[in-house]
């Protein structure tokens, strides 16, 4: 009988899981991922989260004690430092699993390898060498199992760039939405922009309403980085970085009508990004943007409204 690997349906989920699931799955082991999130999750997650905590860390603690009811043998809870060359994530991220294990009681064991792809690279390759002996494969096969997520994870990028949402491509849709009669740029974090119920649907919401919505994670790293050119000083995070570049690429080509920017309430990076974001676009008052802030508070009725006020504000300025 093959070991369970718990994943929570949370956090970096929309970013990596599908080289982790390659991972985990070339090793021999049966990957079960958290439910999707209901309210019952997010109150389990707020119960057990200390009061400081933001939105998107009290719902990842709701999903890991969803794995723990499934009796998974043990859940991946990496601690990721940084992703790339001179840029950090936040720093809830790097006492994830110290976190976890002190706020959600009964918990299986947590597989908390290190990535610090930046200072540590070497380190992160053997800690992920150490943690795939664990399944009892040989050195061989575990250097197959990072091969095959490498290759899972460039090819779930790929797919992104070609209009996909990280929810159209894990939901196997075969078709990416589009051609809507205005063009908005949703900037946000994927983990919340992607989970239906913090987020109130809104990605499908407005693709409802007809409009062609662009994500950061459809922009090319080129063009980032294109963005972040005009700024003085470089960003110290990774995914702030990326919501700043793809907000100022946008502006500069003009090929968006709107944005809208979701914040966590709660959260330092969001707070000061999505500040530079706003202050960029409403100095240049050519795009009208759409500030939506969330919390476990939020009421849907209030940002449907909001929503379409928008989108009709927008088709009112375009004479669609």
């Amino acid at each position: 009988m093959s070991v369970t690997v718990g994943i929570p349906r949370a956090l970096l989920y929309y970013h990596y899981y599908p080289g982790w699931e390659a991972f985990f799955r070339a090793l021999g082991a049966e990957v079960i991922v958290s439910d999707e999130t209901t309210k019952a999750i997010l109150d389990q997650g707020v119960r057990d989260a200390v009061d400081e905590a933001c939105l998107p860390v009290k719902l990842y603690l709701g999903h890991l004690a969803n794995l723990r009811d499934k009796k998974v043998d043990c859940i991946f809870a990496p601690r990721i430092v940084s992703v790339e060359r001179k840029k950090y994530l936040c720093p809830k991220f790097l006492g994830l699993p110290e976190m976890a294990r002190f706020c959600v009681d009964n918990l299986p064991e947590m597989l908390d390898v290190e990535i610090n792809v930046h200072q540590k690279y070497q380190e992160t390759h053997k800690g992920l060498l150490k943690l795939a002996s664990r399944f009892g494969q040989p050195a061989a096969k575990a250097r197959e199992a990072l091969a095959a997520a490498k290759k899972a994870q460039e090819q779930y990028e790929a797919k992104l760039r070609q209009g996909y949402t990280p929810r159209d491509i894990l939901e196997k849709r075969t078709e990416p939405a589009g051609g809507g009669n205005v063009r908005v740029a949703v900037m946000g974090h994927a983990y919340n922009l992607n989970d239906s119920y913090i987020s109130m649907n809104l990605l499908a919401r407005l693709r409802e309403m007809g409009v062609d919505v662009v994500t950061s994670e459809m922009l090319r790293p080129q063009e980032i980085k294109r963005g972040t050119h005009s700024l003085q000083k470089d960003i110290f995070w990774t995914f702030g970085k990326e919501l700043m570049g793809a907000a100022l690429h946008l502006h500069e080509q003009g090929e968006i009508q709107g944005m809208v920017l979701v914040a966590s309430f709660g959260c330092g990076p969001d707070s000061l990004v999505c500040e530079m974001v706003e202050r960029v676009y409403k100095r240049a008052k050519k795009i009208p943007v759409l500030l939506l802030t969330i919390d476990e508070h939020t009421g849907e009725a209030g940002v449907v409204t909001r929503l379409e006020a928008f989108v009709d504000m927008l088709r009112w300025r375009e004479a669609i």
